[in-house]
């Protein structure tokens, strides 16, 4: 008998990796992938998912895609440091909600939530932060604080006619990133890219094959790991600025060099988020608040309580998890 999962998300980077993951594994699950756009129906469809387009706003489209489902994988998202409040609730919470609700009623047995360590953001060097520490009075954008909506709406259910649980992974990394390295190498060939503070802080990464680890981890998981939320990274935190040279390096460009202090960068960022909001001015400003301060503080997590109660175990280092970015980004040239 293989388990029946439903993943969301799929046309993005996690969850069409995970999507094809779970497929591949044709003799222990079935797969069926679902998204709100569908340009990549075609190479999920090749990969032995049963590819479902549709929008979790909508009631309809859930109950459809959660019939017969043991397991769903809810990756969708809208991830980003900008936009207006109701995109943010709507796609994160609103749609959420919809899935959770529907996979009551349709009997699914498990619901995992990819949710964010953005939560923890403040700013502020954080070093072995563990799940149970206090966040911040005010998360640091509304990306974070739907998420966190989310979690907890989803945490609250466990129990009750369905087992919950969360994770939150840092940073992800890998073949088919379209977002973290992507993101800096634009900024280095546009001559924007800069070191924001001494280069020294330290952070940690997830390989995408790790999320991916943790996600099967949690679908296989015993009881008593329900309920939660869970840190997910790849346990070797790293000099971040040395990662993003080593991969500018692969790539035959040469590293950066120059540097800004982390103060300066905030303030400069601080005012053009201003001027966004004072203008109306539509669309992501090229540099914000949060998108500066990830890449000049020092952020890493505690991992113990996945490895206790999930059992998980990352299984692709830092620098296997760059080179398997490398290597498809610039086959994808």
């Amino acid at each position: 008998m293989t388990t029946k999962l439903l993943i969301t998300g799929s046309a993005g980077f996690l969850g069409g990796r995970t999507a094809k993951y779970f497929a591949s594994q044709k003799e222990k699950y079935s797969v069926v992938a679902t998204s709100r756009r569908s340009e990549r129906q075609r190479e999920l469809e090749e990969n032995n998912c049963n590819f479902m387009p549709g929008d979790l706003l909508q009631m309809n489209h859930c109950d459809e895609i959660t019939k017969g489902v043991e397991v769903v994988v809810h990756c969708a998202a809208l991830s980003s440091p900008w936009g207006n409040y109701k995109d943010f609730y709507q796609a994160n919470f609103e749609a959420t909600q919809n899935l959770l609700e529907a996979s009551v009623r349709n009997h699914v047995k498990k619901f995992i939530l990819i949710s964010t360590p953005s939560v923890y953001y403040n700013h502020k060097n954080r070093f072995s932060i563990k799940e149970s520490d206090a966040l911040p009075s005010q998360l640091i954008n509304h990306y974070a604080s739907t998420k966190l909506l989310a979690e907890e709406m989803v945490i609250k259910q466990n129990g009750n006619g369905i087992k919950t649980l969360a994770l939150r992974p840092r940073a992800i990394i890998g073949a088919e990133d379209m977002v973290i390295m992507p993101r800096l190498i634009r900024a280095y060939n546009s001559g924007k890219l800069k070191i924001i503070g001494n280069g020294k802080n330290i952070c940690d990464l997830t390989c995408v094959r790790n999320v991916i680890e943790a996600i099967e981890c949690s679908v296989n998981t015993v009881e008593n790991a329900f309920g939660k939320a869970y840190n997910i990274c790849n346990g070797e935190p790293v000099v971040l600025w040395d990662k993003i040279n080593f991969v500018l390096k692969a790539l035959d460009l040469e590293p950066v060099k120059k540097k800004v202090p982390v103060s300066l960068a905030l303030l400069f960022a601080s005012f053009i988020e201003k001027k966004h909001k004072l203008l109306g001015i539509s669309g992501e400003p090229d540099i914000t608040k949060y998108g500066l301060g990830t890449l000049g503080v020092s952020m890493t997590l505690d991992i113990s309580e996945a490895k206790q109660f999930l059992n998980y175990k990352p299984v692709q280092s830092t620098d296997e998890g760059l080179m398997e970015f490398i290597e498809w980004f610039k086959a994808a040239k």
